[in-house]
């Protein structure tokens, strides 16, 4: 055995046990769980993000291109108020697109859209892009608005026709309009004019119609609007033709000024065809007539229109009635009860009913009366108040 020099051995710290033995102690480990967790959140996430926006872009396009072969042409209107968010609202109400807010988006992020008013052809079940270079071209017809007011007759009617659209013809609207060839279902045999028959209203002509279409669709808006309010079963209800009530709506419409007079008005006419007594409404007298003339001269030419001269209703309308008066026409007012001012001089056993009117005011009010005497006294009080010559 070799002996070790001590004298030559060099201290050391690692022969000290109890230093090594600390030192030798082994770090803890980092705990690094934590972090694999969070790596794999974000992969996922990151992971679902892109399985959305797939989902999404998926969805998106079907939107834009919805599966199926395009349906058959139809007529979309683009009016002259319209705009983008409007007409894409319709779009989607008409089924032509999908979703609204989809179609804006598209339009937005295609280069806009400038609307153009008048009729488009357009295919349901259609691309996006297809529908915005359809609304984008030239419409296939363009149109322009006509507002043909209540009381207008059917001469008054052609003029304001062309009047808006030069290329139509009064003269050819109103052959349209008497020659028989365009029928109402309200028309009774014998009698072609269209009088009392086209319903004044706010129409878009195309440049595509003709003055007979356009009467066309007054017609049906007339019967459409007649359906609704009762006019035919106006025999049933009230003891009249729908035609003769269109007549008596006309003459509402011609009298009355404020909506408070229709049918108190109404009720005055029903009335006097009870018994039989001349209507004396002034606005017949003046149909069909040269306006110019003195009323005097009117009033005492004998024509099927003088309701002074003839009992009964005039043999067609004189002016072509809203639905107010046509209202009017089918509820008249009751006739007036014991406690109103004109019947607290009427002995008991006369009845009160309404039977005269007369211009009240420069509002256009008329003022009522049970008697010839409260008639005349209303006449005077008119005159004094000015708004009678």
């Amino acid at each position: 055995m070799t002996m070790i020099d001590e004298r030559r051995w060099h201290h050391d710290p690692w022969d000290d046990p109890d230093i090594t033995d600390a030192l030798v102690i082994e770090r803890p480990r980092k705990n690094r769980r934590p972090f694999k967790w969070l790596v794999a959140l974000m992969a996922f996430l990151a992971l679902a993000g892109v399985v959305a926006i797939g989902i999404g872009g998926l969805w998106y396009t079907q939107q834009v291109n919805p599966k199926g072969d395009p349906g058959d042409p139809v007529t979309f209107t683009v009016n002259a108020d319209d705009t983008l968010e409007t007409i894409s609202e319709r779009l989607q109400d008409e089924g032509l697109v999908t979703k609204a807010w989809v179609f804006r988006w598209y339009v937005d992020h295609h280069g806009g859209l400038e609307l153009t008013p008048g009729y488009y052809q357009l295919r349901p079940n259609d691309h996006m892009g297809n529908i915005m270079s359809v609304l984008r071209t030239p419409p296939s017809e363009t149109f322009t608005k006509v507002t043909f007011p209540e009381g207008y007759t059917y001469a008054k009617m052609g003029t304001r026709l062309q009047d808006k659209v030069p290329r139509m013809s009064s003269a050819d609207f109103g052959v349209a309009a008497t020659d028989g060839t365009i029928r109402s279902k309200y028309q009774p045999d014998g009698i072609n004019s269209l009088e009392g028959l086209l319903f004044p209203d706010t129409y878009q002509v195309s440049n595509g119609e003709s003055e007979g279409q356009v009467v066309r669709r007054m017609v049906d808006l007339m019967e459409r609007v007649g359906g609704q309010e009762g006019l035919d079963e106006s025999a049933i209800s009230i003891g009249y033709s729908s035609y003769q009530v269109l007549i008596i709506a006309s003459l509402i419409e011609r009298e009355a000024a404020v909506p408070e007079d229709r049918a108190k008005i109404a009720r005055v006419i029903y009335n006097r065809l009870f018994f039989d007594t001349p209507l004396g409404i002034d606005a017949t007298l003046f149909y069909q007539q040269d306006a110019s003339r003195p009323f005097d001269e009117l009033k005492a030419l004998d024509t099927p229109y003088n309701t002074y001269l003839h009992t009964g209703l005039p043999p067609t309308p004189i002016a072509n009635p809203g639905r107010a008066s046509i209202q009017a026409a089918l509820n008249p007012a009751a006739n007036p009860s014991q406690g109103d001012p004109i019947c607290t001089s009427l002995p008991d056993d006369v009845p009160c009913l309404y039977m005269y009117y007369v211009l009240a005011d420069e509002d256009g009010r008329h003022a009522f009366a049970a008697t010839l005497e409260q008639h005349e006294e209303n006449i005077r009080k008119a005159r004094e108040a000015g708004v009678l010559p």
